[in-house]
């Protein structure tokens, strides 16, 4: 069992203690006061953002999944074809320097929809203010991946007027988020700390799996993952794989399958669970199963990261890699 020691020794940067504090830091940042966005008549929205930032958007995509709004997710340089008068453009960048949102942006502009951005400051604060774009600026904690709790829940309070979440839900999340910090946080380092056993579990690298409606759930996990533990990462929807990936199993089990599954998941879903779950023991494929709490789907979506990223960190102490640099990522960025 690893001590708070070996997270201080480690995580050279103390990232666990920015997560530590996410429950007050999404408190917080819903309860600001801002001015209302006019979002009349808006039936699309674009969220355009790359890496952690462009998380903010599966989520919000994830929320409306249900609703009668069409939402697109722009993770590189276009921006649809479909965009109109109707359109909101919601383009994020924890750093604010995001070349792929920024460009996105400047694409905007030459279209009649209306645009809000958020960052850090950097090249995307200065473009909105020298185009006069809809903008706000929020401090970045830690790292822009650390940062995705501040900026969810300030986007959610600023754009309450179309999110179809109401601040009780928001309130319930944040709740069951203070609950799951009990049991997850560096103050209890033990058997019962349901991410530190998800760590322990992964000694491969894993293959998610995941139902409509929890997509940002599973590619938050993998990039998490990714970034912290510098592990190759695959996630795929549960019902999709069912029709390709699940044959690869027949011949490579060098991978692990975690599966993670709503506590409503539509019925045929809970079926094909049962299915995997079957063909899994036929071939003595060990796998781990992750459940989300009861609640709304916010509840369900922002308690699930929370107890994933802080598996992906403890994943990076047990094997003794600092959670917090990303070279590659940085090597990349010099280069354009």
């Amino acid at each position: 069992m690893i001590q708070v020691s070996d997270l201080e020794k480690i995580d050279t940067k103390m990232m666990f203690k920015t997560y530590n504090e996410w429950p007050k830091i999404g408190k917080e940042s819903f309860e600001k006061k801002f001015e209302e966005v006019d979002v009349k008549s808006i039936d699309h929205i674009i969220f355009s953002g790359m890496g952690g930032s462009g998380t903010i958007g599966d989520v919000m995509k994830d929320i409306l999944s249900k609703e009668n709004i069409h939402v697109n997710i722009t993770k590189g340089y276009t921006l649809p074809k479909t965009v109109d008068s109707k359109t909101l453009i919601v383009a994020t960048s924890v750093s604010g320097n995001t070349q792929e949102t920024l460009e996105i942006l400047k694409q905007s502009k030459k279209t009649d929809a209306k645009i809000i951005a958020f960052s850090s400051g950097g090249e995307i604060e200065k473009f909105c203010m020298r185009e006069e774009i809809l903008y706000q600026k929020i401090s970045m904690e830690h790292s822009p991946r650390a940062s995705f709790t501040k900026f969810l829940f300030y986007i959610l309070n600023i754009l309450k007027n179309i999110i179809p979440i109401t601040k009780e839900e928001v309130f319930e999340a944040i709740t069951l988020l203070e609950k799951t910090k009990i049991k997850i946080s560096s103050d209890n380092l033990n058997s019962e700390n349901n991410s530190l056993n998800i760590a322990k579990w992964i000694k491969n690298n894993p293959i998610i799996y995941y139902p409509r409606g929890l997509n940002s759930v599973a590619t938050r996990f993998k990039n998490s993952l990714q970034e912290n533990s510098k592990l190759h990462v695959i996630s795929e929807e549960i019902l999709e794989a069912c029709h390709n990936g699940i044959v690869a199993w027949s011949k490579n089990k060098e991978f692990q399958p975690i599966l993670i599954r709503g506590k409503d998941d539509h019925e045929k879903t809970k079926e094909r669970w049962e299915i995997l779950k079957e063909y899994f023991r036929k071939e003595n494929i060990e796998f781990l199963e992750i459940n989300s709490v009861e609640g709304n789907i916010f509840s369900k979506i922002i308690n699930l990261i929370y107890v994933l990223d802080y598996a992906s960190i403890y994943h990076a102490i047990l094997h003794e890699i600092d959670p917090s640099p990303v070279d590659a990522i940085t090597f990349v960025k010099s280069k354009l």
